[in-house]
């Protein structure tokens, strides 16, 4: 009888298989150029996105933050309003009442301020976005007088007149006068005069009378008017008309 133990036979499917540890350790190790075109795709995509962006915020419509409450209750401290640029694009010329946009280079602000170039490019794409505080030339307000008005202020109730029509202003801050500083001006051809809505609280056309311009800002510097808030969700939704120049007939007609 033979009593010498056999060494048994190993099972085949226990030993391991060398082609699946190997394709095991090739799944741990990213594939480089599938890796880099992917990143590459996403970067590009980013890239395209960011572009459409920034040409639609340029010459279609525009984020902007609110940065003060000029224009209380009307905007209020960070909302995020929406500049419909193509509203005076096409022969329209701003209105009395319409909240815009614009440039107070040369009428509120007499020069730009310096700025570094690269620190001001940052700057211009994070506002443009939205995501940042306006550029320090850039306003809001209220069109009170469009070429060839007569803005006086103010009539035996303390109203603000228009081509001799007093003008009930529904938008005024509660508690606020149409104005403190009186004024009787004549608005040229071809400018605005702009008023906020929070008149104790707006440096405005009132405060750049003896300056350069007379505090008139050119229609051409309008970057465009305001027509919906974006954010916060509670106040979404376009501005609200308002009525009070209804009454206000053209330059040089009569009262009737």
């Amino acid at each position: 009888m033979d009593t010498e133990a056999k060494p048994s036979e190993r099972d085949p499917a226990c030993e391991p298989d060398p082609g699946t540890e190997e394709r095991s350790r090739s799944l741990r190790v990213p594939a480089g150029p599938g890796a880099w075109m992917t990143w590459r795709r996403t970067a590009v995509l980013g890239a395209v996105c960011t572009v459409f962006v920034l040409l639609l915020s340029h010459f279609v419509v525009q984020p902007f933050l609110i940065p003060s409450g000029s224009m209380e209750p009307t905007l209020r401290v960070g909302d995020r309003v929406l500049v419909n640029k193509l509203a005076y694009r096409f022969g329209s010329v701003p209105h009395r009442g319409d909240v815009v946009v614009f440039d107070g280079t040369g009428s509120f602000v007499q020069e730009a301020p310096q700025e570094n170039p690269v620190a001001g490019l940052a700057h211009s794409v994070a506002s443009s976005l939205g995501l940042a505080q306006p550029a320090e030339t850039d306003y809001v307000k209220r069109v009170v007088g469009v070429g060839g008005d007569r803005v006086v202020c103010c009539d035996s109730r303390g109203r603000v007149e228009v081509n001799g029509r007093a003008v009930v202003e529904d938008y005024l801050y509660p508690g606020d006068a149409p104005s403190r500083a009186r004024f009787d001006i004549v608005v040229p051809d071809g400018t605005l005069w702009m008023m906020g809505d929070h008149r104790s609280n707006s440096r405005d056309s009132r405060d750049h009378l003896g300056e350069p311009g007379g505090g008139m800002v050119p229609v051409d510097m309008v970057i465009g008017r305001v027509d919906w808030i974006g954010w916060p969700p509670s106040r979404l939704g376009s501005l609200p008309d308002s009525a009070a120049f209804g009454a206000v007939h053209a330059p040089g007609r009569g009262h009737g």
